[in-house]
């Protein structure tokens, strides 16, 4: 598994822990940046990321920034990402099984290290489990589609 790697200056240092936690696992990932705790926009950083999965680059996408929050709502505008903020490991694995999130956004200014570390891990591990979840995750394609169609 392929990992693309980002955080604003927000989440510079969560995004550093979960890097560490990479290379701890042998889990192969790419860091878009920032390098640094100076200041950069949470979209730029975001697209980066989302662009990459969307490609087909990297599997997934785990980015940082202070709540997790703005880099979501920007991750999500690109077409064929679910990006999925959480701050728990029960919506971590939710996420994956249930919504088949292919981003995971978190904040360092809500959630510690060490249970960063375990969200994403419980986060790579799971895997989604189609069934009764496909319907509902195609409809969110269906929707997707229907709003960045030409025909506006």
């Amino acid at each position: 598994m392929k990992v693309a790697l980002a955080g604003d200056h927000g989440g510079f240092r969560l995004k550093e822990q979960v890097a560490c936690f990479f290379r701890e696992n042998g889990i192969e990932y790419n860091d878009f940046g920032t390098f640094s705790e100076d200041p950069v926009d949470y979209p730029d950083i975001a697209l980066k990321v989302a662009e990459a999965v969307r490609n087909g680059d990297f599997d997934r996408g785990v980015i940082c920034c202070g709540t997790g929050i703005g880099v979501a709502i920007t991750a999500n505008k690109v077409p064929g990402i679910r990006a999925s903020q959480c701050h728990d490991t029960f919506s971590a694995r939710a996420a994956r099984e249930h919504n088949n999130a292919n981003v995971l956004t978190l904040g360092e200014r809500v959630i510690g290290f060490g249970l960063a570390r375990e969200i994403v891990r419980v986060w790579l591990e799971a895997e989604f489990q189609g069934g009764r979840h496909a319907p509902r995750v195609d409809k969110i394609s269906l929707i997707e589609q229907k709003y960045n169609s030409c025909s506006r």
